[in-house]
């Protein structure tokens, strides 16, 4: 099946404005190769594809060419495809296996005969160690697993049905019962199928949820071999007993990461790297604390205090396994959905360029969510339960004039329904928040 990716008309959109290059990064398997190839298909535009893991002799091309010409003629003896200046688009995969051509690309942008797309895996890792980036000759974006408007294509909900909801979200009206109950359901569906594109495609083709956990569990050995191969022998056990232990921290009540939990009488500072090496490979997402809910909500970031999600929610159904995903496409409302449910709106929002934070104090209580939406503070609570109209931390907030909030939202299983500032949302209409401040969307693309 062919998946329609958003992030295909940015790459539309560079090939037809943009004269630099153009740098697609995110986690493994989020489909980066497929969506460079098939638009670059789709728009007619003649290129050449050289992937430095199956063809290593490449990287030694890459190396130590010193003139376009020399490049080009490496190049020929490893593609069959022609190589025509002015026309051939050339797109370098798994490019973190010589990340040294992210700076050399400056020179093949000045001289200008060819057009370059990198890609690859771990490079946001990668990049934060070279010495110094191509500042004006590449534009970089994130890639992430499908969202939940993206899944749906899979299913047999047109664009119209989408537009109506788009709508209704926007006007804080209800939807129509029975088509919010389906798009309920759908929701469930991408709870235990979530966003890697080879798991999304096999449920459309068989509906077998064992097909999709072997994928999620293939996916999850690719990243513990990249945990492996960093340089510290005692930072790749961390690395991984931090990623283990993620969905166990989101079934508690509190669902701070705590670091004591890893290990007793363990501190921050002793591990910290090992959380950013998590967070630029792309497979975890940390939502970090705001000392105070206000705007601008960065100089308030506390990055010792933070919650950490997965970067797909259907992988964290595959770790609690097939009886969890049972209860879940069942509706058995005795599983402790609440993590999941918090798991899949933090994909949501950092899909659509949000910088997410929790805020959390004694005398207000917890904030599952906090962001700057169109130009205001918008604090965000998930509610997997019944009594979803029960928010005494969002209530406190709301009543606080210092913090100035406007509206806040309640994501649940449940109709859209406004109530004062509070607005009630069914969980899945995340997918229709769009970041609108330039700051932003520097998250989501990086001119370098």
């Amino acid at each position: 099946m062919e998946l329609h990716r958003r992030i295909s008309k940015q790459i539309q959109e560079w090939y037809t404005n943009s004269r630099k290059a153009l740098l697609i990064k995110g986690a493994r398997q989020v489909g980066k190769t497929h969506v460079i190839r098939t638009t670059l298909e789709k728009m007619g535009c003649s290129y050449i594809e050289i992937n430095l893991i199956e063809t290593p002799a490449a990287i030694g091309i890459l190396k130590s060419f010193t003139s376009v010409n020399e490049l080009i003629m490496g190049l020929s003896t490893i593609t069959d495809k022609p190589i025509v200046k002015g026309e051939t688009v050339i797109f370098i995969d798994e490019v973190q296996k010589y990340k040294e051509m992210v700076t050399r690309i400056k020179f093949l942008v000045d001289e200008g005969s060819f057009r370059y797309v990198l890609s690859g895996s771990l490079l946001g890792v990668e990049i934060t160690n070279l010495d110094s980036a191509p500042v004006g000759y590449l534009t970089s974006y994130e890639m992430y697993p499908l969202d939940f408007e993206e899944f749906v294509q899979i299913t047999n909900i047109t664009d119209e049905v989408m537009d109506y909801l788009r709508q209704s979200f926007i006007n804080r009206t209800s939807v129509m019962e029975a088509v919010n109950e389906k798009m309920l359901s759908l929701f469930d569906q991408y709870l235990v199928v979530g966003g890697m594109p080879e798991a999304v495609c096999r449920f459309a083709e068989s509906y077998n949820l064992n097909d999709v956990l072997e994928i999620h569990k293939d996916i999850i050995s690719l990243y513990k071999l990249d945990f492996t191969q960093y340089e510290s022998e005692d930072k790749k056990l961390m690395i991984s007993n931090i990623y283990e232990i993620v969905p166990a921290e989101l079934l508690k009540q509190n669902r701070r990461f705590i670091v004591t939990d890893i290990k007793k009488g363990l501190h921050f500072e002793r591990v910290e790297s090992s959380f950013l090496w998590l967070k630029n490979a792309g497979v975890v997402i940390p939502v970090y604390n705001a000392t105070e809910p206000r705007i601008p909500l960065r100089i308030n970031e506390k990055q010792s205090l933070f919650k950490l999600y997965l970067s797909d929610v259907g992988m964290l159904t595959s770790i609690y396994g097939m009886n969890a995903k049972t209860k879940i496409l069942s509706r058995d409302r005795t599983l402790n959905s609440g993590g999941l449910y918090e798991n899949a709106i933090a994909c949501e929002l950092v899909n659509k360029g949000f910088s997410v934070y929790y805020y959390n104090s004694n005398r207000m209580g917890e904030l599952d969510f906090v962001v700057e939406y169109n130009g205001n503070l918008l604090p965000i609570e998930v509610k997997s339960g019944k009594d979803y109209t029960t928010h005494s931390a969002l209530s406190n907030c709301i009543k606080n004039p210092e913090y100035n909030v406007n509206e806040a939202f309640v994501f649940a299983d449940c109709n859209i329904e406004k109530k004062g500032k509070v607005t009630y949302l069914p969980v899945y209409m995340a997918c229709f928040m769009e970041s609108n401040d330039s700051m932003e969307h520097i998250a989501r693309k990086i001119e370098f």
